[in-house]
């Protein structure tokens, strides 16, 4: 019979030897203390949102009367169980995927227009100097006054709708593009005019990448702002989409639907938002390391 020492000698050369347990301990122990950061941020997260349901419940299975009425807010068994019922609905989900499109194309033009426009602004004195008075101006105009307007200028609501959700998305993309802009260092700039850059290569390695942390804030403010817009258009003016849905639950006095509205709102735009700031650490691998 083999001894232990033989059988390991007469081994497959190439066989993977499974780690043992103090090694993987280490890695597990290593693991967490990259990560306990991240941890503690999700376990707080969690206990702020079950704390947030359990309060909700107390509120409103008491019917607590406190400067704020509880009476007819309801509970968050009757949203769950209208939530339900609303997932096997194809109306409620055609909703939800009219809205997301909504956002996608506005966001995506406002996106293509504000950051070149930012990036031109910040670095040309007299296009600023031409663009930004109007900008001020057109920028604190809510988007439900925008409403009449952009009905009148686009022949659908579908593309009134659009262009409103363009308009809440554009001003903090543009302006977010170029305070990074004019917060580039200038040493940067003359260095690399010292080295023979023309404008184009300026412009890609030196403006560009020292504006992508402003610019990818300026995305993630236009987010929120493109959601709060697309929502108060679809109030008003739209016939589909889950700001539709919130308001037509409101006419038809169902509080729970409009509970869900509300929810399924702030889902997708923390969605959203997520997405936008999973992209910014794709670009800009550095900020996170």
């Amino acid at each position: 019979m083999a001894s232990p020492d033989q059988a390991a000698a007469t081994a497959t050369p190439g066989a993977a030897i499974p780690p043992s347990r103090p090694e993987f301990s280490a890695r597990a122990v290593r693991w967490f203390r990259l990560n306990q950061d991240r941890l503690r941020a999700l376990l707080i997260g969690t206990a702020s949102l079950l704390m947030f349901l359990i309060a909700w419940h107390l509120l409103t299975t008491y019917r607590v009367v406190f400067v704020v009425k509880f009476t007819n807010v309801p509970a968050p068994l009757a949203v769950y169980a209208s939530f339900t019922k609303a997932i096997h609905d194809p109306k409620f989900l055609m909703h939800i995927l009219l809205s997301c499109r909504r956002i996608f194309i506005g966001f995506s033009l406002a996106a293509i227009v504000g950051v070149p426009l930012g990036l031109i602004m910040g670095r040309f004195r007299l296009v600023h100097e031409i663009v930004f008075p109007v900008a001020e101006v057109l920028r604190p105009i809510p988007a439900i006054a925008w409403v009449p307007m952009a009905i009148m200028l686009w022949p659908t609501n579908e593309q009134s709708i659009v262009f409103i959700t363009f308009l809440g998305s554009f001003f903090p993309i543009l302006l977010n593009t170029l305070h990074g802009m004019t917060l580039v260092d200038p040493v940067l700039v003359r260095a690399a005019k010292c080295l023979g850059a023309r404008e184009t290569a300026i412009f890609r390695e030196v403006y560009f990448p020292a504006s992508l942390p402003h610019i990818f804030t300026g995305l993630t403010v236009g987010m929120g702002v493109a959601w709060v817009s697309l929502i108060a258009a679809e109030m008003i003016s739209g016939q589909f989409g889950i700001g539709y849905f919130t308001w037509e639950a409101y006419s038809l006095v169902q509080y729970a639907d409009i509970a869900l509205g509300m929810i399924a709102i702030g889902v997708l735009g923390l969605g959203s938002s997520l997405v936008i700031r999973a992209a910014g650490q794709l670009v800009m691998p550095w900020r996170s390391r």
